[in-house]
């Protein structure tokens, strides 16, 4: 169900059954040895392994977020808080006039987060819509799953790393960092933030067994598909059919 696979008008006719849509969210930013697109890869596949039993669209991933703090490692790129959120109403905006009206938005960065402001925002403008906004990582059962196999993770460490964000001929440290002060980090300037830092990794394993990822990974495909699935309030027309 990616839209990049549907023509409009097979769009329109979808819209005449259905209102949902998923929306990835991510970064193009370090993440140690992994791929500088683990924030778009992660929610991008996750999205579509979620939606496709039920049908439902997934549109492009937004593969550009907030990451001011990692300037100094080449390759991240960072939208200004401003930009970002005047580019996420313009999509809100624009889905809207299409005829969706209840939107996922599956986030794959922890920068992102001044969206959340902005959707609140935005559907008090738009009280015919809802928008969930949806931290998959770090979601009540998935975050239970992590802690479960693995309490020392964060960032770039073992719990960001499956088998579709690693590169091919490059080799992980075999240890498990100390996990970094991210209060004292968050006070650091970008080069000062790299000194401390190093690799990227806030601190964990660098791997697991890709069984402990698979189960990673089941645990949030569910949650995430069970909150597109019934994560709504009914809309007006369906709970007036309800009572009558």
């Amino acid at each position: 169900m990616r839209v990049c696979e549907m023509n409009w008008m097979q769009l329109e006719a979808y819209l005449q059954r259905d209102d949902r849509a998923v929306i990835p969210l991510g970064s193009t930013e370090q993440h140690g040895y992994l791929s500088l697109c683990v924030d778009n890869i992660l929610p991008e596949r996750l999205a579509v392994e979620v939606a496709e039993p039920l049908g439902v669209p997934v549109f492009p991933t937004l593969n550009y977020g907030i990451t001011p703090y990692f300037a100094a490692y080449p390759g991240s790129v960072s939208l200004r808080v401003e930009t970002y959120l005047r580019v996420l109403r313009d999509i809100l905006d624009s889905l809207a006039r299409s005829g969706f009206r209840r939107l996922l938005l599956v986030n794959g960065h922890g920068g992102n987060s001044p969206a959340q402001g902005l959707v609140a925002e935005w559907t008090a403008e738009h009280p015919d819509c809802q928008v969930l906004f949806h931290n998959w990582w770090n979601a009540p059962r998935t975050w239970q799953e992590v802690q479960r196999l693995d309490p020392v993770a964060s960032h770039a460490s073992w719990m960001e790393n499956f088998p579709w964000t690693r590169l091919a001929g490059v080799a992980l440290p075999d240890t498990q960092k100390p996990m970094t002060d991210l209060d004292r980090l968050r006070l650091l300037a970008p080069a000062r933030l790299r000194e401390t830092l190093g690799d990227g990794n806030y601190g964990g394993l660098y791997q697991r067994p890709d069984e402990d990822m698979q189960a990673l990974w089941n645990a949030a495909v569910q949650e995430t598909r069970d909150l597109l699935q019934h994560g709504w309030l009914p809309q007006p027309e369906a709970a007036a059919r309800e009572r009558a």
